[in-house]
């Protein structure tokens, strides 16, 4: 998703009804890509409302796709002045278990750069696609190379001090279980992604069952024939409570995965309805 960076003000942008932080016994955030501007216009709008904030980072380009050194440092003064935390996803079109060292050394220098930059903000996570394709978009059929590859490759990006917890794994559209040994071995945390979960049929259940103690970051949005990141305000009230069932142990950041005011405004509007109601 390429972010629409054209300058624009905040005067007149619509701002949630009310504070919502501390609300839930978990920390709950959206991305910065609400409003259709930078990164730090977002934030600062956002700020006084929520616990944190995912920083969205989807492309690779340092040109266009990353932050500046200041940019980071005005984010960490709003961070302290707002009592606001922030998560970063980090790219999306990079390829850590791609047969082609080449793209495999890009995605790593990619990751350890951002880390350095991102580290006056102190993010309490860093989420990381483990895509099981390869950078022309063909599924790596050899999964036992590509295991191998991406357990080298993160390896490399833990060479830059950072806790391997601070790490989260997002779950994608293939079966989990097929990167669980590497997350294990270099004891890593997941982004258990609810909304990819019942997008591609798994169980949520059973996925917050086997992986919740490791879970460090909960992506939450709506999902409904085939289409993913809208308001959860379209999904059927089981669903919901489905999904509310498994937070009862959860003190970590539960972020609302969407891209535009009126989707955040209706889920974090719908969810706490629910929330209210399942816990009356």
């Amino acid at each position: 998703m390429t972010q629409d960076l054209s300058p624009k003000r905040l005067i007149g942008r619509t701002a949630l009804s009310h504070s919502y932080k501390r609300t839930f016994p978990f920390r709950i955030a959206t991305t910065s890509y609400i409003y259709p501007d930078y990164i730090l216009p977002n934030v600062e709008l956002l700020a006084p409302y929520l616990d944190e904030i995912e920083l969205i980072l989807f492309e690779s380009d340092p040109e266009d796709g990353l932050p500046t050194r200041d940019e980071i440092m005005n984010l960490a003064e709003i961070g302290q002045k707002q009592d606001i935390s922030y998560n970063v996803h980090l790219p999306i079109d990079i390829f850590l278990g791609d047969p082609d060292p080449e793209v495999r050394r890009y995605g790593i220098e990619i990751i350890k750069e951002i880390i350095v930059l991102t580290s006056p903000i102190h993010p309490t996570s860093y989420t990381l696609h483990l895509e099981s394709k390869a950078h022309d978009g063909q599924r790596c059929m050899d999964i036992s190379r590509w295991k191998r590859d991406t357990l080298e490759s993160v390896k490399r990006v833990l060479e830059t001090g950072i806790p391997s917890r601070q790490i989260s794994i997002e779950t994608l559209d293939y079966p989990f279980d097929k990167i669980e040994g590497v997350i294990e071995e270099l004891d890593l945390s997941i982004c258990l992604d609810l909304g990819h979960l019942l997008l591609y049929g798994y169980s949520i259940e059973d996925y917050a069952a086997r992986y919740l103690d490791r879970t460090k970051v909960i992506h939450l949005h709506g999902v409904k024939k085939g289409l993913a990141h809208i308001s959860l305000d379209v999904m059927h009230r089981d669903q919901i409570n489905a999904i509310l069932s498994i937070f009862h142990d959860f003190s970590e950041t539960l972020c609302l995965e969407v891209f535009s005011f009126s989707e955040l405004r209706s889920s974090i509007e719908c969810l706490e309805r629910h929330w209210k109601r399942y816990h009356e």
